[in-house]
C-alpha cells in the first residue's frame, strides 16, 4: 500500500495542471493561430523529461488503467496529437479560408464554448449524456420519495448574448456540431420549443402538474438543450417559463441559448413582468451569461442585402408580380392553413406551397410567434408592407 502511494505521488506532478502528456521523443506541434487566445493550446501540453518519460511509461499503475488522460477531448494516437471542440473546428475554419478572422470578440466566446465542452466530456456519465447508457430501475417507495428531489447537472449552461448580426448562431451550431452523436442533444428555435411545450401542455391538460410532465419528456429526449434566439414577447409564454425551466433543471438539463438580449432585458416592459422575474434569477443560476460585444454585422458581409425593400405606390403591383413567378402556373385562391394546436389561419391567397398577404392581414391580427411559425414552417410568403400603428410594428417585430 506505501508502495503503491509513494508511486502515485511521483505521478502527481504529471497530472497537475496538464491537459495531455506527450512522452518519448515527440516534437511539440506547431504554435496555434490564436496563440495565447487560444486556451487548448496555450498550456495544452508538455515534452517530458527522460526521468518523467520512463516513470510514466513503466509504471505499472499506467499500465493496468486507462491511457486517455486527457478531460477536455485531446488525444494521442500513434504519435499525432487530435483535438476536437469548437474552438480547434473554428480555428481549422479560419486556416481553410470559410470565416474570417481577426473578431476577438468571437474567440473569446469560443473559449467559454469550449470550456463547456471540456467539462461536459469530463462529466458526460454523470450527467447522463449518452442515449445509450442504461437508466437504472427505480422501483418502491424510496425510488419515489429520491426522485422527488432535485438532480440538477454539475455543469452549468452557458447564455449568449448581443448584438444582431455577430454570428451567436454561427458560434453556437459549431459548438453542437462537434458533440458527439450518441449524446442526448436538441438544438431548436425558440419559438418552435415554446410550441411544443404549448403542444404537450395541450395534450397533459387535467393533470395536477402538466408543466413536470412536459419537463420529463423534453428531458427523456435530450440532456443538454440548444435553444436559438431566446426572445419572449408572448405573455403566455413569460408566465409558464419560471415553473417550466424549473423543472427542467432540477431533472439535469442543461442549456445553451442565444438571444439578442442580457438576461435582465428579457421580456422587458411585456405584461406582468413581475411574474416574469423569477424566471430571470433562475436563468442566471443556472446558466453563466456570456456577451458577444462585437461590432461586426456579419450579415451585412453575405448576399442577404440583395433582397427587395419596396417604396411606393406601384410596389403592389411589383409585388404581385414576383408572387406570380413564384407560382408558376398555379392559380392562387383563398386557402385556411391549420398553424398551431388546430388553430387555422385564413391566407387571402395562396398556390404552390406560397401565400400573399395585405399588411394588415398578418400584423393587425391577434397573432404571435407560434402563428407565425406555423405558418412559415408550411407556406413561403409574400407580404404587401403598409405599418399604420405601433401594434402592428410590434407584431411584424415578432413576425421577423
Amino acid at each position: 500500500m506505501r508502495i503503491s502511494v509513494r508511486s502515485l505521488r511521483q505521478l502527481r506532478h504529471v497530472y497537475q495542471r496538464q491537459s495531455c502528456v506527450m512522452i518519448n521523443n515527440l516534437v511539440a506541434e506547431k504554435p496555434c493561430y490564436f496563440e495565447k487566445c487560444c486556451q487548448i493550446h496555450n498550456s495544452a501540453y508538455r515534452v517530458l523529461d527522460q526521468a518523467e518519460s520512463n516513470i510514466f511509461k513503466n509504471h505499472p499503475f499506467i499500465n493496468t488503467s486507462t491511457r486517455s488522460i486527457s478531460a477536455d477531448a485531446v488525444k494521442i494516437t500513434n504519435g499525432v496529437t487530435k483535438k476536437s471542440g469548437p474552438l480547434v473546428e473554428y480555428e481549422r475554419r479560419i486556416a481553410n479560408g470559410e470565416l474570417v478572422d481577426g473578431d476577438s470578440c468571437q474567440v473569446e466566446t469560443l473559449t467559454e464554448l469550449q470550456r463547456l465542452y471540456d467539462e461536459l466530456v469530463e462529466h458526460a456519465d454523470e450527467c447522463q449524456l449518452d442515449r445509450n447508457s442504461e437508466k437504472p430501475v427505480r422501483h418502491g417507495w424510496l425510488w419515489s420519495r429520491l426522485l422527488s428531489h432535485p438532480s440538477h447537472s454539475p455543469v452549468k449552461g452557458l447564455y449568449l448574448y448581443g448584438g444582431v448580426g455577430t454570428g451567436k448562431t454561427m458560434l453556437m451550431d459549431l459548438f453542437y456540431d462537434q458533440l458527439p452523436s450518441n449524446w442526448k442533444k436538441k438544438r431548436i428555435h425558440f419559438h418552435d420549443f415554446m410550441l411544443n411545450v404549448h403542444s404537450l401542455l395541450q395534450k397533459h391538460k387535467g393533470l395536477s402538474d402538466p408543466l413536470d410532465v412536459v419537463a420529463g419528456e423534453i428531458s427523456d429526449e435530450a440532456v443538454l438543450l440548444c435553444l436559438d434566439e431566446f426572445m419572449v414577447t408572448d405573455v403566455a409564454d413569460a408566465l409558464i417559463l419560471n415553473r417550466l425551466f424549473r423543472h427542467l433543471f432540477s431533472k439535469g438539463i442543461i442549456l445553451v441559448s442565444t438571444s439578442n438580449r442580457a438576461p435582465d432585458n428579457l421580456y422587458e416592459g411585456g405584461l406582468q413582468r413581475d411574474l416574469f422575474l423569477p424566471f430571470i434569477a433562475t436563468l442566471k443560476e443556472r446558466c453563466i451569461a456570456h456577451e458577444i460585444g462585437s461590432s461586426t454585422d456579419y450579415r451585412k458581409m453575405t448576399s442577404g442585402g440583395q433582397g427587395f425593400y419596396l417604396v411606393g405606390s406601384d410596389s403592389s403591383g411589383f409585388l404581385k408580380k414576383k408572387f406570380q413567378q413564384l407560382i408558376g402556373e398555379g392559380t392562387p385562391t383563398p386557402q385556411e392553413v391549420e398553424v398551431v394546436m388546430g388553430r387555422k389561419l385564413h391566407v387571402p391567397l395562396g398556390a404552390n406551397g406560397c401565400a400573399y398577404f395585405p399588411f394588415e392581414e398578418l400584423c393587425d391580427k391577434p397573432l404571435g410567434a407560434a402563428d407565425y411559425f406555423g405558418l412559415f414552417s408550411k407556406l413561403y410568403v409574400s407580404m404587401n408592407f403598409l405599418m399604420q400603428n405601433a401594434n402592428e410594428g410590434f407584431n411584424f417585430g415578432t413576425l421577423n
